[in-house]
Protein backbone atom coordinates (compact mmCIF):
# COMPACT_ATOMS: atom_id res chain seq x y z
CA UNK A 1 0.00 0.00 0.00
CA UNK A 2 1.23 3.46 -0.83
CA UNK A 3 0.20 6.60 1.02
CA UNK A 4 -0.11 9.49 -1.41
CA UNK A 5 -0.78 13.16 -0.77
CA UNK A 6 -3.39 14.55 -3.13
CA UNK A 7 -3.21 18.10 -4.48
CA UNK A 8 -5.77 19.36 -1.94
CA UNK A 9 -3.59 18.11 0.93
CA UNK A 10 -5.66 15.10 1.96
CA UNK A 11 -3.93 11.77 1.96
CA UNK A 12 -5.23 8.52 0.57
CA UNK A 13 -3.98 4.98 0.59
CA UNK A 14 -3.61 3.43 -2.84
CA UNK A 15 -2.45 -0.07 -3.69
CA UNK A 16 -0.28 0.26 -6.78
CA UNK A 17 0.27 -3.53 -6.86
CA UNK A 18 4.05 -3.23 -7.26
CA UNK A 19 5.57 -6.64 -7.89
CA UNK A 20 9.25 -7.40 -8.42
CA UNK A 21 9.30 -9.74 -11.44
CA UNK A 22 13.03 -10.33 -11.91
CA UNK A 23 16.28 -9.33 -10.24
CA UNK A 24 19.61 -9.58 -12.06
CA UNK A 25 22.68 -9.77 -9.85
CA UNK A 26 26.31 -10.08 -10.88
CA UNK A 27 28.99 -11.66 -8.74
CA UNK A 28 32.71 -12.14 -8.95
CA UNK A 29 34.88 -14.75 -7.29
CA UNK A 30 38.21 -13.51 -8.76
CA UNK A 31 39.36 -16.97 -9.77
CA UNK A 32 39.31 -19.20 -12.82
CA UNK A 33 36.86 -22.12 -13.17
CA UNK A 34 36.96 -25.23 -15.31
CA UNK A 35 33.36 -25.25 -16.50
CA UNK A 36 33.60 -28.83 -17.79
CA UNK A 37 34.41 -30.01 -14.25
CA UNK A 38 31.34 -28.19 -12.94
CA UNK A 39 29.16 -29.67 -15.69
CA UNK A 40 30.38 -33.20 -14.87
CA UNK A 41 29.64 -32.80 -11.14
CA UNK A 42 26.14 -31.26 -11.37
CA UNK A 43 22.99 -32.43 -13.13
CA UNK A 44 21.27 -29.05 -12.84
CA UNK A 45 23.71 -27.40 -15.26
CA UNK A 46 23.87 -26.78 -18.96
CA UNK A 47 27.08 -26.02 -20.84
CA UNK A 48 27.36 -25.70 -24.61
CA UNK A 49 30.56 -23.72 -25.27
CA UNK A 50 30.01 -23.67 -29.05
CA UNK A 51 26.79 -21.70 -28.47
CA UNK A 52 27.57 -19.66 -25.35
CA UNK A 53 30.72 -19.28 -23.20
CA UNK A 54 28.94 -19.59 -19.84
CA UNK A 55 27.60 -22.52 -17.88
CA UNK A 56 23.98 -22.30 -16.66
CA UNK A 57 23.52 -23.45 -13.05
CA UNK A 58 19.82 -23.80 -12.17
CA UNK A 59 18.35 -23.77 -8.68
CA UNK A 60 14.81 -24.83 -7.79
CA UNK A 61 14.76 -22.76 -4.55
CA UNK A 62 14.97 -19.91 -5.14
CA UNK A 63 14.02 -20.59 -8.76
CA UNK A 64 16.93 -18.94 -10.54
CA UNK A 65 19.50 -19.49 -13.27
CA UNK A 66 23.08 -18.44 -12.63
CA UNK A 67 25.52 -18.08 -15.49
CA UNK A 68 29.05 -19.03 -14.46
CA UNK A 69 31.97 -18.00 -16.64
CA UNK A 70 35.49 -19.44 -16.61
CA UNK A 71 36.75 -16.05 -15.36
CA UNK A 72 34.89 -16.53 -12.06
CA UNK A 73 32.22 -14.01 -12.99
CA UNK A 74 28.58 -14.96 -12.42
CA UNK A 75 25.19 -13.51 -13.39
CA UNK A 76 22.06 -14.60 -11.53
CA UNK A 77 18.58 -14.05 -13.01
CA UNK A 78 15.06 -14.98 -12.05
CA UNK A 79 14.98 -14.01 -8.37
CA UNK A 80 11.91 -12.13 -7.13
CA UNK A 81 13.77 -9.94 -4.60
CA UNK A 82 17.25 -8.58 -3.76
CA UNK A 83 17.44 -10.95 -0.83
CA UNK A 84 16.61 -14.01 -2.98
CA UNK A 85 19.17 -12.99 -5.65
CA UNK A 86 21.92 -12.73 -3.04
CA UNK A 87 20.78 -15.97 -1.45
CA UNK A 88 20.84 -17.75 -4.83
CA UNK A 89 24.42 -16.69 -5.60
CA UNK A 90 25.56 -17.79 -2.14
CA UNK A 91 23.76 -21.11 -2.56
CA UNK A 92 25.44 -21.75 -5.94
CA UNK A 93 28.83 -21.09 -4.34
CA UNK A 94 27.96 -23.42 -1.44
CA UNK A 95 26.87 -26.17 -3.84
CA UNK A 96 30.05 -25.75 -5.91
CA UNK A 97 32.12 -26.25 -2.75
CA UNK A 98 30.03 -29.28 -1.73
CA UNK A 99 30.57 -30.71 -5.23
CA UNK A 100 34.38 -30.65 -4.87
CA UNK A 101 34.89 -27.45 -6.85
CA UNK A 102 37.53 -25.31 -5.18
CA UNK A 103 36.18 -21.85 -4.38
CA UNK A 104 38.76 -19.56 -2.82
CA UNK A 105 36.80 -16.55 -1.61
CA UNK A 106 33.36 -15.14 -1.04
CA UNK A 107 31.40 -13.71 -3.96
CA UNK A 108 31.22 -9.94 -4.36
CA UNK A 109 27.54 -9.45 -5.32
CA UNK A 110 26.03 -6.41 -7.05
CA UNK A 111 22.38 -5.88 -8.03
CA UNK A 112 22.47 -4.82 -11.69
CA UNK A 113 18.80 -4.49 -12.61
CA UNK A 114 15.30 -5.03 -11.34
CA UNK A 115 12.18 -5.42 -13.41
CA UNK A 116 8.88 -4.73 -11.69
CA UNK A 117 5.26 -4.45 -12.71
CA UNK A 118 2.66 -2.18 -11.17
CA UNK A 119 -0.90 -0.97 -11.61
CA UNK A 120 -1.67 2.73 -11.24
CA UNK A 121 -5.39 1.90 -10.74
CA UNK A 122 -6.43 4.47 -13.37
CA UNK A 123 -6.44 4.72 -17.15
CA UNK A 124 -3.83 7.12 -18.53
CA UNK A 125 -4.08 9.60 -21.42
CA UNK A 126 -0.84 8.65 -23.18
CA UNK A 127 -1.24 11.18 -26.04
CA UNK A 128 -1.38 14.12 -23.64
CA UNK A 129 1.34 12.60 -21.44
CA UNK A 130 3.64 12.43 -24.48
CA UNK A 131 3.02 16.16 -25.10
CA UNK A 132 3.45 17.31 -21.49
CA UNK A 133 6.23 15.14 -20.06
CA UNK A 134 9.96 15.36 -20.74
CA UNK A 135 12.13 12.33 -21.54
CA UNK A 136 9.36 10.32 -23.21
CA UNK A 137 9.02 8.34 -26.37
CA UNK A 138 5.58 7.42 -27.66
CA UNK A 139 5.02 5.87 -31.08
CA UNK A 140 1.74 3.93 -30.80
CA UNK A 141 2.06 2.54 -34.35
CA UNK A 142 5.20 0.68 -33.25
CA UNK A 143 4.59 0.02 -29.53
CA UNK A 144 1.40 0.58 -27.50
CA UNK A 145 3.19 1.98 -24.45
CA UNK A 146 4.82 5.26 -23.58
CA UNK A 147 8.49 5.00 -22.58
CA UNK A 148 9.39 7.39 -19.78
CA UNK A 149 13.02 7.85 -18.72
CA UNK A 150 12.98 9.03 -15.13
CA UNK A 151 16.03 10.96 -13.95
CA UNK A 152 15.60 10.53 -10.20
CA UNK A 153 15.73 7.72 -9.44
CA UNK A 154 17.29 6.70 -12.74
CA UNK A 155 14.86 4.13 -14.17
CA UNK A 156 12.86 3.50 -17.33
CA UNK A 157 9.10 3.02 -17.08
CA UNK A 158 6.86 1.58 -19.76
CA UNK A 159 3.41 3.07 -19.27
CA UNK A 160 0.26 1.67 -20.89
CA UNK A 161 -3.13 3.38 -21.26
CA UNK A 162 -4.64 0.75 -18.92
CA UNK A 163 -2.51 2.15 -16.08
CA UNK A 164 -0.26 -0.92 -16.04
CA UNK A 165 3.45 -0.18 -15.97
CA UNK A 166 6.77 -1.98 -16.17
CA UNK A 167 9.74 -0.44 -14.36
CA UNK A 168 13.29 -1.39 -15.33
CA UNK A 169 16.76 -0.23 -14.35
CA UNK A 170 16.24 -0.10 -10.60
CA UNK A 171 19.20 -1.18 -8.48
CA UNK A 172 17.12 -1.66 -5.32
CA UNK A 173 13.54 -2.30 -4.32
CA UNK A 174 13.48 1.19 -2.78
CA UNK A 175 14.35 2.68 -6.21
CA UNK A 176 11.53 0.72 -7.85
CA UNK A 177 8.92 1.83 -5.30
CA UNK A 178 10.14 5.43 -5.47
CA UNK A 179 9.97 5.43 -9.30
CA UNK A 180 6.42 4.08 -9.41
CA UNK A 181 5.24 6.51 -6.73
CA UNK A 182 6.95 9.45 -8.47
CA UNK A 183 5.30 8.52 -11.77
CA UNK A 184 1.90 8.27 -10.12
CA UNK A 185 2.31 11.70 -8.51
CA UNK A 186 3.50 13.23 -11.80
CA UNK A 187 0.54 11.85 -13.76
CA UNK A 188 -1.84 12.97 -11.03
CA UNK A 189 -0.31 16.46 -10.98
CA UNK A 190 -0.82 16.83 -14.76
CA UNK A 191 -4.33 15.32 -14.48
CA UNK A 192 -3.50 12.57 -16.95
CA UNK A 193 -5.73 9.95 -15.33
CA UNK A 194 -9.27 9.33 -16.56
Amino acid sequence: MTRLETLNGSSETLDLEITIENVVASASLNQEFNLIDIMKNFRNTEYRPKRFPGLVFRLKRPKTATLIFSTGKMVCTGAKSEKLAISAVKRVVKELKAGSIIVLGKPVITIQNMVASANLQNKVDLETAADLLDNVMYEPEQFPGLIYRMNDPKTVLLLFSSGKIVCTGGKSEKMVYESVNNLYELLDEYELFY
